[in-house]
């Protein structure tokens, strides 16, 4: 640990490099600490998902966080929601049965996530190490936080920070157990061009995102994404747009069950045909699954919902140290809210912050409280959706959901008439 200019410049290992780590290492570089993020990726680009929902605090802490000129080839990368038509939410037929809230003032962002990680990444520059795993956390002799790879290497620091995902080796060291459990849901998602599907559906989805929940637990999710189209920055010169034209990128979300389960072992065509079969069977609407059918079967993927405690008081459950952890580590939030990786870029920031001329226990002791109310505040708003959808899988769920629809879209289609 170091002293300049009255403040204290750190050596810090960032274990992670996902979304938070790497904004944490690109805000800490920036900011003349030493720093180090260690992950056991080879590639950035290999990244699971395919879109984030950045909102206007989370494009502000990355602000705190990175150059404005990588600020500026992001907001030239995303998709601008005020742009967007109003969210709607569907049922398991295609009728609506609500709208959200006006974007047209928004500041939030849709973003590919590949983009996100290699702007983050670029502005970590030489201080990245990929192709490092780490299998063990602990403190030396001499009291500094030590950090153990695979190969054998070990590299201590003045602080650490996990930034290693739901299944957090550093977070499990600090807490001695698991920080999540599974959610009861098992996603799928994919990407589909908007020019694929036909007319009828185009004009039905539009340019927004929209949720379809039906009887037995079936849900369908679709966002829109065009970062050409609705750059939020009209820079084309700037774009690192993955997604080159308009795209839905959706996902399907059962309760998980040992039938559930075993879609997660099939791929590609096979996946999407039992998807398919599966909402056929709950008596979707064929139109409403256009956007699976016509999908690029390569690009569907599976994955578990997990979720930490929504709960402020049961999150990071440790007293502050010289060890610490962000994201999804600590709160690790079901994608249902859109929330999670901005709640990460937020800790990030708050992190950066607490650091700046306090005793290093007095700043976690600060950043984590204020994790902690964060990612309670996520945590319930993604929880909302999860139990809305399990609901609709027991008996007296599912005849309501079929019984309420209907009303609730005649009720919808008269208030739109009638204004």
């Amino acid at each position: 640990m170091h002293t300049t200019n009255g403040s204290q410049r750190l050596h810090v290992v960032v274990v992670g490099g996902g979304i938070g780590g790497l904004a944490l290492g690109a805000g800490l570089r920036r900011h003349g600490h030493e720093v180090a993020v260690f992950d056991r990726d080879t590639d950035v680009t290999a990244t699971g998902g395919y879109h984030i929902t950045l909102d206007e605090r989370a494009l502000s802490a990355l602000d705190r966080l990175v150059a404005p000129e990588v600020l500026r080839g992001l907001l030239a990368s995303g998709s601008a929601l005020r742009l967007r038509d109003r969210d709607v939410f569907f049922d398991h037929r295609g009728r609506a049965l609500g709208y959200g809230p006006d974007l047209s003032g928004s500041k939030s962002i849709d973003v590919d996530r590949i983009t996100l990680r290699v702007l983050l990444a670029e502005a970590v520059g030489a201080d990245l190490h990929l192709g490092k795993a780490v299998t063990d956390v602990g403190t030396g002799a001499d009291g500094r936080p030590r950090v153990g790879f695979a190969d054998g290497t070990t590299v201590s620091a003045d602080l650490v920070v996990g930034a290693d995902g739901t299944h957090s080796l550093v977070a499990r060291h600090l807490a001695a157990a698991p920080t999540n459990r599974p959610a009861g849901i098992i996603g799928f998602s994919g990407r589909t061009r908007r020019s694929d599907l036909t007319t009828a559906e185009q004009r039905r989805l539009g340019t927004r995102s929209t949720m379809g929940i039906g009887p037995r637990g079936a849900a369908l999710y679709v966002g829109f994404l065009d970062p050409i189209g609705n750059a939020a920055l009209d820079a084309p010169e700037l774009s690192r747009s993955v997604t080159t034209g308009p795209t839905y990128i959706w996902g399907a979300m059962f309760p998980e069950s040992a039938r559930t389960d075993s879609l997660r072992e099939l791929h590609g065509a096979a996946l999407c045909t039992a998807l398919l079969d599966r909402f056929r069977e709950h008596r979707w609407a064929a139109h409403t699954l256009e956007v699976i059918a016509r999908t690029d079967p390569g690009s569907v993927a599976a994955f578990r919902f997990n979720a930490a405690s929504t709960r402020a008081g049961d999150l990071a459950p440790w007293p502050a140290g010289r060890i610490t952890a962000l994201g999804d580590a600590v709160h690790a939030t079901p994608p249902t809210a859109g929330m999670g990786a901005g709640a990460a870029i937020q800790d990030a920031a708050d992190l950066l912050d607490a650091l700046s001329g306090t005793a290093l226990t007095e700043a976690i002791e600060r950043y984590e409280a204020r994790m902690r109310e964060r990612g309670g505040e996520v945590l319930t708003a993604a929880m909302r959706t999860v139990r809305l959808i399990l609901a609709t899988n027991t008996t007296l769920g599912a005849l309501a959901t079929a019984a309420l629809c209907p009303l609730a879209a005649t009720i919808t289609r008269y208030l739109c008439t009638a204004s």
